[in-house]
Parts: C-alpha cells; structure tokens; sequence
C-alpha cells in the first residue's frame, strides 16, 4: 500500500535515530512503539489517506511539542493498544478497526471486560503481555497519556471505586467498554483522555447493532478475566463440609 513522501522521508529518518549507538541504559517504553499524547500532527503534511486513518502512520509524524517532565513522585500513566484478532490487520486502515485497551501505571496494567455477574469487570495483567489476554489479542502501540500524582495505593483504591461503575454484567460494546474504562481511568489519574481512534469499537458495533450477540465470548472476557473469576469464585463459595 503506497504512503506519501511526507511520511516515507519520516518513517526513514525513524529507523536512522533509532538505531542505538549505546545499550542496557533505555527505558523499557522507549524500546516499544509508544507515542505521546503530546504530539501535535501537522496536517498540511497529511498528503494520504492512509495517514488520516491509520494510527500506526500517524505514529511516524514529526513531534511539534514535547511532553512536560514529571515532577517528583509522579507516575506515568500509559494507554497499551491491542488488535483484537487479526482482522484488524486487514482492516484498521479503512478506519474500522477494533481494539482493546488498557491502562499501565505503577507497573501494572488495568483493563475491563464483560461477564454475567455483579462485580467488578475490570482486572489486572502484566504490562503489553498479550498471552495474558488471549490468542485473538494482538500489542499494536503504546501511548503515553500523562503523569498521575497518585500513589500505588490510591491507584488501587480508585480501580475499586470505578470497578463499581465497569461491573461484568454492564459491559456493552457501544456504551460500557473496555475504552469506556481507559478513558475514565486516564481522566481520574491525570485529567487526560485517550485518543479517539482507540474506541473504534463503539462506533463499529453502533453501525452493526447486533454485534455483541455475535462476538467470541473470548473477546468479551479476555483469558486473564476469566482467570480472575475463576479465582473469585473459589474465595467466595463457602466451604464444603467433609
């Protein structure tokens, strides 16, 4: 699929800088494909299509501003992007993709999901581990959002409060997603949203009403949900007698 001038001289310049000329110094985020909240896209470069619909293109664009330090104490909070199945590949360029999002801060990475019963949807995996969510899950990006004042702890207390909203059995494809949740939770932590192409999700699903009906349970409680739930149920049943 051919790409602009604009965006091929960039994508070149990319791979230059990024060769290292040192190693074992990099921060892990730097090492994956992560963009920043604070890159403003100059659109009069915009000379194809593809980069208007594709995030990944978009990526390559030349940074405007860069993003303010952290103060002390201070936790960056990123948005991990995940295809859902590999469809996506196929599609994400015609502006239909479908993605999964979670949010990563204090080194853990929080996500919602669907089931059938009365607790929280939302749960915990190791940052961009696509094992943990399942085969039909594939990392796309990271995004750095901002940075959070919150502590470990009060990141951990707020989950819960929002745990409370994002319940298994409220999860909805066009209302109460997964993107629903990062950009509720990006908004508590550091007043900022996440981009909107991530919750293409919602959009697809409204011009295809019955959609949810027909998606794998998998996509809808990825494998390291049902794992929590398996692991709620056992502490919650009460003891057998012997």
């Amino acid at each position: 699929m051919k790409t602009c001038d604009a965006c091929r001289n960039r994508s070149d310049r990319r791979v230059s800088e990024s060769r290292p000329e040192e190693s074992g110094d990099r921060d892990p985020l730097i090492d994956s494909p992560v963009v920043s909240q604070d890159e403003s896209y100059d659109n009069h470069n915009l000379s194809c299509g593809i980069c208007a619909m594709f995030p990944s293109c978009m990526s390559l664009l030349s940074r405007r501003a860069e993003a303010t330090a952290p103060r002390p104490g201070q936790a960056a909070v990123v948005l991990n992007v995940y295809d859902m199945y590999w469809t996506n590949w196929y599609t994400a360029g015609a502006g239909v993709g479908v993605f999964h999002s979670g949010v990563q801060v204090h080194g853990s990475e929080w996500a919602y999901g669907g089931h059938p019963y009365a607790f929280t949807g939302v749960f915990e995996i190791s940052p961009r581990d696509e094992r943990e969510l399942g085969e039909q899950f594939r990392f796309r990006q990271s995004v750095h959002i901002g940075y959070t004042d919150f502590s470990e702890e009060e990141v951990r207390r707020l989950v819960a409060e929002l745990g409370k909203q994002f319940r298994g059995d409220r999860y909805h494809l066009m209302n109460n997603n997964c993107n629903h949740f990062t950009s509720a939770f990006c908004l508590a932590l550091c007043s900022r949203d996440i981009p909107a192409w991530v919750n293409r999700l919602a959009y697809v699903s409204s011009c295809v009403p019955f959609l949810q009906r027909c998606l794998p349970k998998e996509w809808l409680t990825p494998a390291a949900l049902q794992q929590s739930l398996a692991a709620h149920s056992r502490s919650s049943s009460p003891l057998t007698p012997q």
